[in-house]
């Protein structure tokens, strides 16, 4: 309820106070109104309405920019300092309400009408309960609180009016502004007494929390400062002693960075950490991890290279001497050193050997390295599903580290190492991220010049790093990851280099391994030959290794047993030492036949022919595929039927065949998933041969796909297929038209003898294939 008379007064806007009845209290003003207000003020009756402004940064408050409950102040003394501030004491009198300000130039004039208590019909009792609650609640406070000091409490405990009581407690919080002015709305001695209830519960409990986190903090400090005692006493007793000659570790990390070859940035880093390493306690555990991560800085070589050897004749020597075959490989190695040696530096390519298993791939990175003095650091990315392998983990988790690149760098020792990626095409993601992207910035010769480990926190230059990475497909491996990389492909090894691998490098290698000298143990031609062929089956020459070093093994024991003192192997005594032969060539069929073809396949340890054969029995039109067939397989089957039965008129068939007619398609090994589109033409030509009644020539083996209108689409593993067919005795090879030049890139030595026919169409095919032509 509000009194009707309404007050002119001066007034001042207060920034960041509230002043409540019964409070004394000074303060500074400095703007020219509220100095004008304060003189107009002292001039009538001492009186003052002050009001809190809501927005502390306003600078010329109007009447909706101040709280419109205030206080009627009476001003008891005004001070004048330098620099035109004023400093003035008031005392609170009462509440008031603003209605508007009367003028607000040359200073503020309010409108105020004083705020009178609205009847509650509160009993004494009630009034005297009210009281004794603000009173036991404040000792609570003080006795938390101590600075609230004795005194206050004890003037506390002598007020018994109410309204007063609540003022004077509220006068003594120290709590925001806008916390008193709730207090100050607040009309009723109810609606007070709860919001100063409210208010001194709060700070009570902020109070205890504050106090105990300050009892922890003090308990911590005077455990620190009493190791730090015991330590320095035992540092001088050690002295004492002659035991403490060794500098601290601080100093050791000050001596390594001063002889750290990096750039300025890098060295600001580490000093920074070994300052805070000085600052941490050593039985912290946050020393550890400042420990690790200082060392593992003073370990990596920023600025240190090595020095590549730039001869290309000893590259080159070096490269023959340790592989045979492999020319694309070692042409691009020699172009890479002639290019480094021309422009003094030259960018590192990315390069990518694809090939079977056993080629060679991970030991031609090892010669490369050799060849051209350069550090070797093999990485193997086999199985890797977690990102930080590559990128590194954050610091602040236990236990956390570098990623492989930066500990190949570390363990190299230099900035500008060989880096061999191995197995690239077998990594895999899970949820802790996707590895192959975090290779994106690594393989990126525009990018890794800055590349960010995230233990290290630092740039790190990998673009002097000679990335050779291998896989044996590139099915596995994303396609962004593989447009970064130079595909260098690896491919299958002929029988004839084969051999030359065993003479030159293998037969000498496990004579040496085995303990056995070069005279003790001599393995023919024939013998070697007759391995590759009966004993190993293979793309590369792992396992023919494996079969010589078996060989040696049981020569060794001959020798040391005293059996003999040499070993000749021979074809005619080889099956002493492997036993029976393991594997026979799948040769092609002596007579042709009906509805049998023989198809080129491709697998990971090499080529192989697949025989397909097709039966048609009488029944109700069924088309069954069996030899564990992959999805694109058959599909080419069903687009083979499809396309034969488009063209059935040329070839006689009655438009009832199919309806009346089951067909049978097999291919032998039932146990081996096959798939692939490649023995498209294979199947469709078996077909027709086992509907037609047309027999196949035995000696041709084709590989191709086909499409709907007949058309022969290229496939891939070209040299290995061809392979294949010469092994098996087949003389005409049909391959698609387009693949005529990959057929080109392949060595004179698998295609003699091989009659290799381009084909575009199934007619051309039938036309080699069949031993009648129809017409």
């Amino acid at each position: 309820m509000l009194d009707t008379e309404i007050l002119k007064i001066p007034a001042v806007a207060l920034r960041g106070m509230v002043i409540l009845p019964g409070m004394i209290a000074h303060f500074d003003i400095s703007r020219g109104r509220s100095i004008r207000a304060i003189e107009q003020c002292m001039m009538d009756s001492q009186k003052i309405f002050l009001s809190a402004q809501k927005d502390v940064e306003q600078e010329e408050p109007g009447a909706d920019d101040v709280y419109h409950i205030g206080v009627i102040a009476e001003v008891k003394q005004v001070i004048k300092l330098q620099n035109n501030i004023v400093r003035i004491l008031v005392e609170g009198i009462e509440r008031a309400e603003l209605s508007a300000f009367a003028q607000t130039d040359p200073y503020l004039l309010a409108e105020v009408a004083p705020c009178v208590l609205p009847e509650e019909g509160l009993s004494e009792e009630a009034k005297a309960a009210m009281v004794r609650s603000v009173q036991e609640t404040y000792s609570r406070y003080q006795t938390v609180n101590p600075r609230a000091g004795k005194e206050l409490l004890r003037q506390i405990g002598t007020i018994q009016d109410l309204p007063k009581l609540m003022d004077q407690v509220a006068n003594n919080l120290p709590v925001s502004y806008e916390e008193k002015q709730k207090i100050l709305e607040a009309m009723t001695l109810t609606e007070r007494y709860e919001v100063l209830m409210a208010l001194l519960l709060k700070e009570i409990e902020i109070t205890a929390i504050q106090n105990e986190f300050q009892s922890k903090v003090k308990e911590r400090v005077d455990k620190n400062q009493k190791e730090y005692i015991l330590r320095e006493q035992m540092k001088l007793i050690r002295e004492e002693l002659g035991e403490d000659n060794t500098e601290s570790d601080a100093d050791e990390y000050q001596k390594a960075l001063d002889a750290l070859d990096a750039d300025q940035e890098v060295k600001n880093r580490i000093k920074k950490e070994i300052d805070r390493f000085k600052s941490i306690s050593a039985n912290s555990s946050e020393s550890a991890v400042t420990r690790g991560y200082i060392e593992t800085l003073l370990e990596l070589p920023w600025n240190k290279a090595s020095e590549d050897n730039k001869d290309l004749a000893n590259a080159e020597r070096i490269l023959e001497e340790d592989h045979y075959g492999l020319e694309k490989v070692k042409e691009r190695m020699l172009e890479f050193l002639a290019v480094r040696n021309l422009t003094s530096k030259g960018e590192s390519p990315i390069i990518c050997l694809v090939g079977p298993p056993g080629t060679g791939k991970t030991s031609i990175a090892r010669s490369v390295a050799r060849a051209l003095d350069k550090k070797y650091v093999r990485i193997c990315l086999g199985g890797v599903r977690d990102e930080a392998e590559i990128r590194g983990h954050r610091k602040t988790y236990v236990g956390a580290m570098p990623g492989r690149l930066v500990n190949g760098l570390r363990s190299a020792g230099v900035k500008n190492p060989l880096m061999l990626l191995d197995e690239i095409d077998k990594m895999s993601s899970d949820y802790k991220g996707d590895t192959a992207s975090a290779l994106l910035e690594v393989l990126d010769s525009e990018q890794n010049h800055k590349f960010r480990d995230h233990y290290v926190e630092l740039p790190i230059d990998l673009s002097e790093v000679l990335f050779i990475a291998t896989a044996n497909s590139v099915q596995g491996i994303p396609r962004p990851l593989l447009d970064r990389m130079e595909l260098i492909e690896v491919t299958s090894y002929t029988e004839n280099e084969k051999l030359h691998i065993a003479r030159e490098h293998l037969l000498a290698k496990q004579t040496e391994r085995n303990g056995l000298k070069e005279d003790q143990f001599k393995v023919s031609d024939g013998a070697l030959a007759k391995i590759i062929s009966g004993y190993t089956r293979e793309a590369g020459v792992r396992g023919l290794e494996r079969r010589i070093g078996e060989i040696a093994r049981k020569a060794a024991r001959e020798i040391y047993e005293g059996k003999s003192s040499t070993v000749d192997v021979t074809v005619r005594n080889l099956e002493k030492y492997l036993g029976k032969e393991k594997y026979s060539q799948d040769m092609r069929g002596e007579t042709d036949e009906v509805g049998i073809v023989r198809g080129l396949a491709w697998t990971s340890v090499g080529g192989d022919t697949l025989e397909i054969e097709v039966n048609v029995m009488p029944g109700k039109g069924e088309f069954q595929l069996t030899g564990q067939l992959g999805d694109v397989m058959k599909e080419s089957a069903q687009t083979g039927i499809s396309y034969i039965r488009s063209v059935g008129g040329q070839y006689d068939i009655p438009a009832e065949f199919f309806q009346k007619n089951d067909i049978h398609i097999h291919i032998p090994e039932g146990a081996v998933p096959k798939d692939g589109p490649s023995a498209g033409i294979t199947m469709a030509t078996a077909m027709l041969s086992a509907i037609t009644g047309t027999p196949v020539r035995a000696d041709v083996a084709m590989t191709g796909e086909i499409t709907l209108r007949g058309r022969v689409l290229p496939i891939g593993g070209l040299k290995e297929k061809l392979l294949a067919a010469k092994n098996a005795g087949v003389r005409t090879v049909c391959v698609p038209k387009k693949n005529e030049k990959d057929v080109e890139e392949i060595s004179g030595e698998i295609k003699k003898g091989l009659e290799i026919v381009y084909v575009e169409t199934m007619e051309q095919v039938l036309r080699v294939a069949f031993c009648e032509k129809k017409e």
